[in-house]
């Protein structure tokens, strides 16, 4: 299927028709992962999917822990390069 890239304020973008999001459990809002496979010479978009904790781990604490980094990101970062 032919699309056409179209601006969308600094960046551009394409849509995606709604039988494939559809097929993908995916809509407005969705986080997908855009790479660039530089071998094949094509952009890749990937839905990112949730992965579920190990069995026997609270979700309350994988939750709590994902707010720590994303909260603490930029001083993670840099003690990692220590």
């Amino acid at each position: 299927m032919h699309r056409k890239i179209f601006s969308v304020g600094n960046s551009k973008g394409v849509s995606i028709p709604a039988d494939y999001l559809g097929r993908l459990d995916l809509a407005v809002g969705a986080e997908v992962e855009v790479t660039l496979d530089e071998d094949h010479d094509r952009i890749v978009i990937e839905p990112v999917r949730k992965r579920k904790p190990p069995k026997g781990v609270d979700r309350v604490f994988v939750s709590q822990v994902n707010e720590f980094i994303e909260k603490y990101r930029p001083a993670l970062k840099e003690l990692a390069k220590k």
